[in-house]
């Protein structure tokens, strides 16, 4: 059975350094049109596997010792009405480089930069959870992402 403490923590440490990272991660350009970023460290390896940009869809895999035991799909745009993603991609950089330890999904309930507002909605714990997260411009809602996961293929 797969230790909750040490996914978390490796959850982490994977996502800071793969899309949290910006213009240092390596993307990996798959011929089917999507990117993937791995992180691996001792037993455990990351999968981000996604398409986009805008709007765009992914799921991350973990596998512990080459078996799959936890996966994260999302899907999230940008408000229609932007133009320049930039700023609000920062934002959502920056928010998920605080990934906190205990809810490893996405950035913390809250992150504010300047006149941008990160916020996080979610249930559960890493074995089952669902959440949401959003980024407002000066209160006004510019970015929206869904995201659902937890545990898989645990009883073989």
């Amino acid at each position: 059975m797969i230790n909750k403490k040490e996914l978390c923590k490796f959850l982490v440490e994977a996502k800071k350094f793969t899309y949290a990272s910006g213009d240092a991660t390596k993307e990996i350009k798959e011929d089917n049109k999507s990117k993937t970023l791995i992180f691996e460290s001792e037993d455990f390896k990351y999968h981000d596997n996604f398409f986009g940009g805008e709007p765009y869809g992914g799921r991350e895999v973990v596998f512990f010792k080459d078996q799959p035991v936890y996966m994260m799909v999302y899907y999230g745009y940008v408000d229609g009405k932007i133009d320049n993603f930039s700023n609000i991609y920062k934002v959502l950089r920056g928010a998920l480089l605080l990934i906190p330890e205990e809810n490893p999904y996405r950035g913390p309930k809250e992150y504010i930069d300047g006149d941008y507002k990160y916020s996080n909605n979610f249930k559960g714990e890493v074995d089952n959870f669902s959440g949401e997260e959003t980024i407002t411009f000066k209160g006004e809602e510019i970015y929206k992402a869904k995201y659902i996961g937890g545990f898989v293929d645990i009883k073989r």
